[in-house]
């Protein structure tokens, strides 16, 4: 491809007209290539230095007048002036400028391939390729009705899907509805890409632009806030402009399959000669009152954004055929979808379609067959119905509306069919430097997140039906956002990874020693790295530590000095951990031995019998297994191993005193709120048995998660025993002192919803400072995390790193969020002795105080204008935190 430079002209009384090329006669607002193009010099030589005229001349770069070629049949004259240069025709009866400034733009131009014709890019890369090819009308309904796959659903719901249609081919679709009676027709279309409609005899034909590396594809996710009208309407112009300088023509194609005579001419006079997709859509609303059109972008994989949801229930908020408060006598409107060939997106909306008539007409749930596929429920799914309010009723009428709809594609039968795909591949391999397991994985969790979203929206319908929607989908979701945990979580494949996976060297043992760096110099005396206490209260932390190390802890906390009698040992990890020759070892992936494989269980039962199952392996199996140690790999015939529960099952032998809990905490997360409800609870426990009870948590490291855990701690011991005195704020005088003391807007904007925010922030902020004073060689303290993550966005190296760094930093910022949150739910429920789990207080309370609605759009508005990043969204952070860059060693359940 390469640039061709501008010349820009326009009637010297209409202004100017941006956008033009070398080569080109400017006629008017009009330009095309000439055939026998002759360089025109100026017929007025310079003859005056001191004239202004001949100034303006001379400083007329001589690249304006040489890139201008202009047929000499045509051209009398130039004339210089101030402004820019003036051509004058033979006739007389034409006059241009040409504006020497539009030099700096220009289109560019490109071609399919050396034997074809180099012609102008739309938008500067695309080829306009014919949007809809007649082997996509597998109905064959083009002819008959007028669109591809045109096809009403089954049943009795006026619900119409179809692909892409002419201008014709729409019109003849109106008809059709016309003719079948219906007093309002709602059109949806569910296009995101951009089409245009280019005349083609006596119809419009549609044309989509696509990349030449795959001329089969539409644009999508398309950035920075572009609307696809906004699109049409640009392309439309530079349409235009590359006729203009063409002879009145532009080139499209047709046939992207052999190219057989392609490219084709288009001719093109005037904008009137191309169509925009509103103008086909909305024009028959003068003819057609009960026509209403609406342009409802979806996704062609996975689940609509909330956004989306938004603007499909705003419809049905002004359209008063689909209200709760209708006229039953008169019929219900008619509903058609239409995407590019009438299959996915329209699938989905007709879904949605159905979903809204079901509801509407208050469809009585009936028993149905149960199928042996339906029976085989996703555990994703399975939670999600526990949990709704006529869970089981609300996932029926989901199936039934997918059954309804299925004539062209049925989504269920699409989650396992890539379910099935990806459980047939034995080895993984990789396709243009992906993984195929990783591809079946990621459409099989895009396949199954659209069916959970269609279940949540009908929930959703339920609900605010109703009430006429009184909460918008995007509300109603962040007054329920424990959604968004289970959506986070729906990826269970390491729940079936064999054990033999170590024994066989797919994945390698990695030693504590090896992940934790013994920064606080402890290991020495306690047996275990970054051992330390929080002053003045009985709360620990480490890293993981053998039984050896826990031995050696627990003898420590029982002395003389201390005299702790009663103890609650708190494992904060969510990993697979097993102790062999006395050594603390986890499982890795040898390509990346510091990437934590989390395990997403429901209950610590599920956690311990993965162990069990991992230590029968390695006992059974009588092998030298490759480890990583703190000093190098070595290969260890592992004869002795234990579990972490039988590891504290022999400790509490020794010291009937010990209570163990295992409480799995992501790392860098904020915790998630049954994360407080567990811990909480164990404290209290713990304490109405001995108020002097040492507290000890450990992570991995003994930094991250172990060091929140102990604010937790501290906090509720502080609101058992009392306050420490706060002393008076300090003043910092270092860069970002505002923002180390964790003043930043979203947390203020919490800090001011909370009644007597500033004190209970202030109290977090003691609590995270007398923790962090135990670790400061680690040089770890939450609130400064959270402004360091951030800026090393900036020096970044890549797009990947610099969206990890945001990550991180939004965690962070979130963790110090929950903390607060977590001391005023412990000031406001004290009178209730905290009956009301953390977790039901945040819904209940919370949530109607709008704290997920802050926290669905997080961010620092402070140093950046607000941008459209997934990550603000609870729904994209609450992820599980990412592991598709490992291999795939589980069956998706």
């Amino acid at each position: 491809m390469r640039d061709t430079s501008n010349l820009s002209a326009s009637w010297s009384s209409s202004g100017r007209h941006r956008g033009s090329y070398s080569s080109a006669w400017i006629m008017g607002t009009t330009a095309s290539a000439g055939s026998q193009p002759a360089l025109v010099a100026p017929t007025h030589q310079t003859s005056h230095q001191g004239n202004s005229m001949a100034e303006d001349r001379s400083s007329l770069s001589s690249g304006s007048l040489q890139g201008l070629n202009i047929p000499n049949s045509k051209a009398k004259s130039i004339i210089t002036n101030k402004v820019a240069p003036v051509v004058i025709t033979y006739n007389c009866r034409e006059e241009f400028q040409i504006h020497d400034s539009v030099l700096s733009d220009n289109y560019t131009v490109g071609k399919i391939s050396d034997t074809m014709p180099e012609h102008y890019l739309v938008l500067g890369e695309f080829f306009m390729v014919q949007d809809v090819n007649s082997r996509a009308d597998v109905l064959n309904t083009t002819g008959s009705y007028g669109a591809p796959n045109f096809r009403k659903a089954k049943g009795n719901y006026p619900l119409y899907g179809m692909g892409q249609p002419s201008l014709n081919g729409f019109k003849q679709v109106l008809q059709k509805l016309e003719s079948e009676a219906y007093e309002e027709v709602i059109f949806f279309c569910v296009r995101e890409e951009p089409i245009v409609f280019l005349r083609l005899d006596k119809d419009f034909v549609p044309y989509t632009p696509r990349r030449k590396e795959n001329l089969h594809e539409n644009l999508h996710h398309l950035k920075g806030g572009l609307r696809a009208e906004q699109l049409e309407l640009s392309i439309r112009k530079e349409l235009c402009d590359f006729a203009k300088l063409n002879e009145n023509s532009f080139y499209v194609y047709n046939n992207i399959e052999h190219f057989k005579d392609e490219p084709q001419h288009v001719r093109i006079i005037s904008e009137e000669d191309i169509h925009v997709t509103e103008e086909v859509y909305k024009r028959p609303l003068f003819s057609l009152p009960s026509h209403r059109y609406y342009r409802l972008p979806l996704p062609l994989e996975g689940a609509p954004m909330e956004e989306d949801f938004d603007a499909f229930v705003n419809v049905l908020r002004e359209s008063p055929g689909l209200s709760v408060l209708r006229d039953r006598s008169r019929p219900l409107p008619a509903l058609l979808f239409s995407c590019q060939e009438g299959v996915g997106r329209t699938n989905l909306g007709l879904i949605l379609g159905a979903l809204v008539l079901q509801n509407l007409q208050g469809a009585a749930c009936t028993s149905r067959e149960e199928d042996t596929q339906v029976n085989h429920q996703f555990q994703a799914i399975q939670n999600l119905i526990n949990r709704l309010p006529k869970g089981q009723q609300v996932l029926d009428e989901v199936d039934r509306a997918i059954e309804m709809c299925s004539e062209m594609h049925n989504i269920k039968d699409a989650i396992y069919e890539n379910k099935r795909k990806l459980d047939g591949i034995a080895e993984d391999y990789q396709i243009q430097g992906s993984s195929t397991k990783g591809y079946f994985l990621q459409r099989t969790l895009q396949s199954l997140e659209r069916y959970f979203y269609l279940i949540v929206f009908n929930a959703y319908l339920h609900d605010q039906y109703p009430q006429l929607f009184a909460q918008s989908f995007s509300q109603w979701m962040c007054m329920n956002a424990w959604i968004y945990r289970l959506l986070g979580n729906i990826d269970r494949s390491e729940l079936s990874a064999p054990a033999s996976l170590v024994t066989d060297g797919s994945r390698i043992l990695v030693s504590s020693e090896y992940l934790a760096p013994d920064l606080l110099g402890t290991a020495k005396e306690m047996r275990v790295s970054n051992f330390r206490r929080v002053l003045k209260t009985a709360v620990y932390g480490m890293a993981q530590p053998s039984s050896e190390a826990v031995s050696v802890v627990l003898s420590y906390l029982m002395d003389e000095r201390r005299k702790h009698s009663s103890m609650l040992w708190v494992n904060l990890q969510e990993e697979l951990i097993l102790e062999g020759n006395g050594q603390m070892f986890t499982p890795r992936e040898p390509v990346c031995v510091e990437q934590p494989i989390p395990v997403c269980v429901q209950n610590m039962q599920q956690l311990e019998v993965l162990e069990l199952a991992l230590k029968e392996e390695i006992l059974r199996c009588e092998k030298w297994l490759e480890v990583t140690t703190e000093q190098e790999k070595q290969m260890r015939m592992l004869k002795s191993c234990l579990t972490l529960q039988e590891l504290f099952a022999q400790q509490k032998k020794l010291h009937p005193g010990l209570t163990y809990h295992r409480i799995p905490f992501s790392d860098c997360c904020g915790p998630k709120e049954e994360v407080f409800d567990q811990l909480l609870e164990a404290m209290k426990s713990t304490l109405a048995e001995d108020p002097g009870s040492a507290f000890i948590f450990n992570c991995s490291d003994g930094k991250d998660r172990t060091t929140a855990a102990m604010v937790i701690a501290t906090l509720t011991l502080w609101h058992f025993n009392g306050f420490p005195e706060c002393g008076d704020e300090e003043i910092v005088s270092v860069p970002d002192a505002k923002y180390t003391k964790g003043e930043f807007e979203a947390v203020m904007q919490v800090v001011r919803v909370l009644p007597n925010g500033y004190r209970i922030k202030r109290e977090v902020d003691m609590a995270l400072d007398i923790v962090s004073e135990t670790m400061t060689p680690m040089h770890y303290h939450l609130r400064e995390i959270i402004i360091c993550s951030y800026k090393q966005i900036k020096t970044a190296k890549t797009e990947a790193e610099s969206q990890q760094l945001r990550l991180k930093s939004l965690q962070y910022l979130e963790r110090y969020i929950y903390l607060i949150l977590f001391n005023s739910y412990l000031h406001l429920e004290k009178k209730d002795s905290w009956r009301r789990p953390f977790s039901l207080w945040m819904h209940q309370v919370a949530a109607r105080a709008g704290i997920y609605a802050t926290l669905n759009q997080l961010g620092f508005p402070e140093f950046e204008a607000h941008k459209d990043s997934p990550l603000a969204s609870l729904r994209y952070r609450w992820q599980q935190p990412s592991v598709h860059s490992l291999p795939i060693r589980g069956d998706f359940i």
